[in-house]
């Protein structure tokens, strides 16, 4: 099993993003939450397949649960939605509109 490392970001670079650490923090969240969503859309589509099994022999079961084992597996390893929004920000990939008082920045 590999070692789980953290990692650091420059804050500087995140908050030249938005002009405000705080909102380029917002905008992590966000669209943070919007990956895992998305994500929670998906892991839950690929195991619908398994709620629609009405008919399952005794034998199927144990096969039926390896696969489900191994598509939960599989999302477990993917990246965190948060480093997936980091990563966005930091490689501008991220849209953002700020409209407060008329003004509008885009990134």
């Amino acid at each position: 099993m590999a070692a789980k490392t953290i990692e650091t970001h420059d804050i500087t670079a995140l908050a030249e993003k938005t002009g405000n650490i705080y909102e380029s923090v917002v905008v992590l969240s966000r669209r943070a939450r919007q990956i895992s969503t998305q994500t929670k859309t998906d892991l839950d589509q690929q195991l619908s397949y398994f709620d629609d099994l009405t008919l399952i022999e005794p034998g199927d079961e144990l096969r039926t649960n390896d696969d489900q084992l191994k598509i939960s597996l599989e999302f477990e390893r993917r990246p965190k939605a948060t480093a997936l929004a980091i990563e966005e920000m930091e490689n501008d990939e991220v849209y953002y509109r700020h409209s407060a008082g008329g003004e509008q920045r885009e990134f």
